[in-house]
């Protein structure tokens, strides 16, 4: 959540600053702001909304440093007031993350005299800097002392009055990269932002980054340290909308791609799937989509390697009593490896000397780094908030998984499925390709939906919910199946969409006697079927029919249709489906 970027170099910084920022937008924001040094001072420009609202307010100003950033709102409303850049005495920053101890440090500030006046973290973080800097003008002394005495998670880009041809850069918990480009040199929460110059990166992890118009330096503990720099290696056009309305859109079609890339490699490296075999107990942690992914992970992990696996929400598996050993696994789950509750998590497993599995997209990402094994998913940037080719990569890797510990206990029925993952790709292609307009236009009329299903179509149907309701914002529920009659039913009226998912064989005839209930009271019914079950036209209004493939190819087909619904209902009601209101694409704070 949250953007920034720097810019220090020759050219001119405030387009640079606004173009950043705006390759930043899907981390979803609230205000934007931007601070710069001009005829040896700092001006600062901030305004509530999207950053056109911003550009409004900028003058003709040719800087050649500056700072910028998009806010999403945590401590104090979306205002103009609580928007960074913030600034207090000789220093102004912008700052990605949450500062725990910041009431406890703004009381010591006001009795050095401090005033506030924004409602932020941000604000006393700010005035934290300037007090120390008051004290002591070695910058690095005082970032270090800083670094000590705050508390959270943290990425702050800093600039002090008296040094009008540097940025500082630090960070705890919340991700910053910083790039030397022909054009100067950058430092931004993200990639896209910088690609426009760079493809080469160096993630700043415990360093402070002292960043000039010609060189870039580490520090670790005030001595100069050395870092690797890394590579954006995903074809450019990844951080673009390449021809498409939308980036949702355009990820949602690039799966077959990412799909048949993804196969290809681990089917020739399959020693990087692990065997999981040999664990006693497994834990999935994950948020969100993520979360959802783990539950279908669950169910073919118990079902083809008869072991047990708890699913655990990442916020609540931090402060709930554990029972983890050294004979537990425990895979956590995240697309930018940088969530806050999954690190925590991490974290809290390895102290209690677990086995950690990562299941991430960004490379190097702190779960990457810190997690005894990663699968990297490889799917890309992904830009739209609502995460598709992402969850379906996830999802797929915990097929990948299943199907490594089927392969170990019957290798016909293993040879069977290698058959199905061969022709996913292309089934994928034939599911994109089905009107789900018509159908949409139907659903976007209500204001009240609901999905079921049962056991892994019940774990898919949480995640076509969540997709709808993330980007139409229409009211939408899953329910277990058996449940409905347990309450539930009483919300069906005449019309309310109710989509059910029957790709389970074992138990799809229970969910089809649930779906008569509903018809009988008026629903709308649309389902989302294999091709080859039983299945009587007087069940459905429409249906959509999905292959008949082994399940652990069914479970990655079915994702299709619910993204697809949930953007043409979205598309329908006219709106901006790549940055849905309130949300953001990666949780870096609780």
């Amino acid at each position: 959540m949250c953007g920034i970027i720097g810019y220090n170099g020759k050219k001119n910084a405030i387009p640079i600053l606004i173009e950043g920022l705006k390759k930043l937008e899907y981390r979803g924001y609230d205000s934007s702001g931007i601070a710069y040094f001009i005829d040896n001072q700092i001006k600062i420009f901030k305004e509530k909304g999207r950053i056109s609202e911003l550009e409004k307010l900028l003058v003709d100003d040719k800087p050649t440093i500056g700072i910028g950033h998009t806010r999403w709102a945590t401590h104090g409303k979306p205002s103009k007031i609580n928007a960074h850049p913030h600034r207090v005495g000789n220093v102004t920053l912008v700052h990605n993350g949450i500062i725990e101890n910041y009431n406890v440090l703004k009381e010591e500030l006001k009795k050095k005299g401090y005033q506030f006046q924004s409602e932020t973290d941000t604000e006393v973080a700010t005035a934290l800097i300037d007090s120390l800097y008051q004290e002591n003008d070695n910058k690095l002394e005082i970032l270090e002392k800083a670094k000590n005495l705050l508390k959270g998670s943290y990425a702050f880009v800093i600039m002090f009055d008296d040094c009008k041809d540097t940025l500082y850069a630090l960070r705890e918990g919340s991700p910053l990269i910083v790039a030397k480009s022909k054009e100067g040199n950058l430092v931004s929460s993200d990639i896209p932002a910088i690609l426009e110059y760079t493809r080469d990166y160096y993630l700043l992890e415990q360093e402070i980054a002292i960043i000039t118009k010609n060189d870039i330096k580490f520090y670790l503990n005030r001595e100069e340290v050395k870092k690797d720099m890394l590579t954006f290696t995903h074809d450019i056009k990844t951080a673009s909308k390449d021809g498409y309305q939308h980036f949702m859109l355009k990820e949602i079609h690039e799966q077959p791609t990412l799909i048949k890339n993804y196969l290809d490699y681990y089917f020739n490296n399959l020693d990087l799937i692990p065997d999981i075999s040999k664990y006693e107990k497994i834990y999935i942690v994950a948020c969100g989509s993520a979360y959802h992914a783990g539950l279908i992970g669950a169910y073919l992990i118990e079902k083809y390697g008869n072991i047990e696996v708890k699913v655990e929400i990442a916020s609540e598996f931090r402060y709930k009593k554990n029972f983890l050993t050294a004979n537990s696994l425990v895979i956590l789950v995240s697309q930018s490896g940088e969530t806050a509750d999954t690190i925590a998590s991490l974290r809290l497993a390895k102290e209690n000397k677990a086995y950690t599995l990562g299941i991430v997209n960004v490379v190097g990402s702190t779960i990457a780094r810190e997690s005894n094994q990663v699968i990297y998913i490889n799917a890309g940037c992904e830009i739209a908030v609502a995460t598709t080719k992402a969850f379906t990569l996830q999802v797929l890797t915990f097929s990948m998984l299943a199907y490594k510990l089927l392969k170990k206990n019957d290798s016909q029925l293993s040879q069977e499925v290698f058959s199905d993952y061969q022709i996913l790709s292309d089934e994928v292609n034939k599911l994109l390709n089905f009107n789900y307009q018509e159908i949409a236009k139907k659903i976007a009329k209500h204001h009240d939906v609901f999905f079921i299903g049962r056991l892994i179509d019940y774990y898919l149907a949480l995640e076509g919910s969540l997709k709808l309701k993330e980007i139409s914002y229409i009211h939408s529920e899953t329910y277990a199946a058996g449940e409905l009659k347990h309450g539930t039913i009483s919300l069906i009226e005449e019309g309310t969409p109710v989509i059910s998912i029957l790709t389970d064989i074992t138990i799809y005839e229970k969910t089809i006697s649930n779906i008569k209930e509903t018809k009988a009271r008026g629903a709308y019914s649309l389902v989302i079927a294999r091709d080859n079950l039983n299945i009587n036209q007087d069940i459905y209004d429409d249906v959509i029919k999905i292959p008949n493939l082994s399940d652990l190819v069914t479970c990655v087909l079915t994702v299709i249709p619910l993204q697809l619904l949930a953007y043409y209902v979205a598309l329908e009601l006219k709106y901006d489906i790549d940055k849905p209101r309130n949300l953001a694409k990666s949780v870096t704070v609780e």
